[in-house]
């Protein structure tokens, strides 16, 4: 069944962005200032309003990286197509650092099973946090997308180590039935 277009994702066409995702990134930068000058790193980019709202707003170049393509080309802005996890990506990404922030909108392949699907999500923000803490600058942001579903505190204790100030934030743009929140970290400590 086909989901109607509701109020941000009509704006974002309007706007010129292929989601309604670029509102919870707006929100999540108007709110907490994560776009800090230097290189960002956009995790699980397509279809790439992310990326976009960054070479819009970021003071630096921009980095994708997705399965996905995306079909961005602009000054600034370099796409790799590929696993985050794959070791040659991690490499090439790892000569482009440190990031001052990684963005993360990442999402597992759902199953429709709430439990299945906030355990892949687990697994997968816990190996971005691990992937991101050698590639991000001293003072670096870092925002991560994770289901909620009970054992996402850990996961976000381990930022609360690690970072100056780390909050939980759903933004309105977040359809109301959705169980996704947004890990927000500032000031990477090392």
């Amino acid at each position: 069944m086909k989901r109607q277009q509701d109020h941000y994702t009509r704006k974002a066409q309007s706007m010129g962005y292929p989601a309604r995702s670029v509102f919870k990134l707006e929100e999540i930068d108007r709110k907490f200032s994560v776009l800090a000058k230097g290189p960002v790193l956009d995790l699980g980019a397509a279809p790439g309003s992310w990326s976009l709202y960054c070479l819009k707003h970021a003071k630096g170049p921009v980095y994708g990286v997705d399965l996905q393509e995306v079909s961005i080309t602009a000054p600034g802005y370099t796409f790799i197509q590929g696993d985050i996890f794959d070791p040659g990506l991690q490499e090439r990404l790892t000569s482009a650092a440190p990031y001052t922030t990684i963005l993360s909108d990442a999402a597992p392949s759902t199953t429709g099973n709430r439990t299945v699907d906030t355990a892949r999500s687990y697994q997968l923000v816990e190996s971005i946090i691990h992937f991101s803490f050698p590639l991000l600058s001293r003072g670096g942001n870092l925002v991560l997308k994770v289901f909620q579903g009970g054992d996402e505190r850990d996961l976000f204790d381990l930022l609360v180590r690690r970072f100056d100030k780390a909050k939980i934030f759903k933004p309105q743009a977040s359809r109301d039935e959705s169980f996704e929140v947004f890990f927000v970290a500032k000031g990477y400590t090392g």
